[in-house]
């Protein structure tokens, strides 16, 4: 996390670039966007969340699983409650509030229930809402476990990374998250090496990357810290084998979020 603000401070004081148009976020109506997987979910929502304060939103970040306590910096309200009442309140607009029940031992914010959020999402309380819906251990790259994503069903947008420095890495405890449930998942064996075949199939798998996605969200693929021209390459590939696959998207996007570069592949 101290890496992400590091690089998210850095790039706040510079002219902000769109990212929101890549995925294609509606300014005019309510939004909840919910983001799963691994490899920059946290830098990712709260990228989203900058531009979108910048734009005079009212923006409500928070977890249905858990999500390490953000540096002060990078919101201006917090409501850490196990009873959920204060949320409820009039939050101004250009403002990004941080929303959990408590907070663990290891300094993580715990989440609230799904269905919470969708109560929230239906009371116009905030402008957009992003949910990490999915917890990760800070690797690169996971398949879910049957509880699962936990992702709001009210949620307009999901948004699937994968970290692109898990290609070439071997399937273990060191760079992936669960690595005996990506096995089983992506049909590979532990100590094999991540391939753009296996992330590809990680992608399309009904039990893979966009598991339990409402069925009328949006869906996005992040392909993240491809910061090479060499990964890039790969992202595309990726793009390419699961479109050939037949497995439709509403965008697939590469690059880097820590430094706010991605485009369209």
């Amino acid at each position: 996390m101290k890496y992400a603000h590091t690089q998210y401070v850095h790039l706040a004081n510079k002219i902000v670039m769109d990212i929101i148009k890549y995925f294609d976020i509606d300014t005019d109506k309510k939004e909840m966007i919910s983001v799963v997987g691994g490899g920059g979910k946290t830098t990712t929502i709260f990228n989203l969340a900058y531009e979108l304060k910048k734009l005079n939103k009212s923006v409500l970040v928070t977890t249905t699983t858990a999500i390490y306590n953000p540096n002060i910096e990078l919101y201006d309200n917090i409501v850490i409650e196990e009873n959920n009442d204060s949320i409820e309140a009039s939050w101004p607009k250009g403002t990004i509030t941080v929303f959990g029940i408590s907070i663990s031992a290891e300094n993580k914010i715990l989440g609230v229930k799904d269905s919470f959020l969708d109560y929230i999402f239906s009371k116009n309380i905030f402008d957009v809402i992003l949910v990490e819906a999915d917890g990760s251990k800070k690797k690169p790259i996971k398949a879910p476990a049957s509880h699962e994503p936990v992702i709001p069903s009210k949620t307009t947008s999901v948004i699937g990374v994968i970290g692109m420095d898990s290609l070439g890495k071997n399937i273990d405890d060191t760079n992936v998250h669960r690595p005996e449930i990506f096995c089983q998942v992506t049909k590979s064996t532990t100590n094999d090496i991540i391939t753009e075949e296996i992330i590809s199939s990680l992608i399309v798998s009904e039990l893979g990357l966009f598991k339990g996605t409402p069925i009328e969200s949006k869906k996005y693929l992040l392909l993240n810290k491809a910061d090479t021209e060499f990964l890039m390459n790969k992202a595309r590939l990726i793009g390419k084998t699961i479109k050939n696959e037949g497995y439709s998207t509403n965008g697939v996007l590469a690059g880097s979020m820590a430094q706010k570069k991605i485009r369209n592949i």
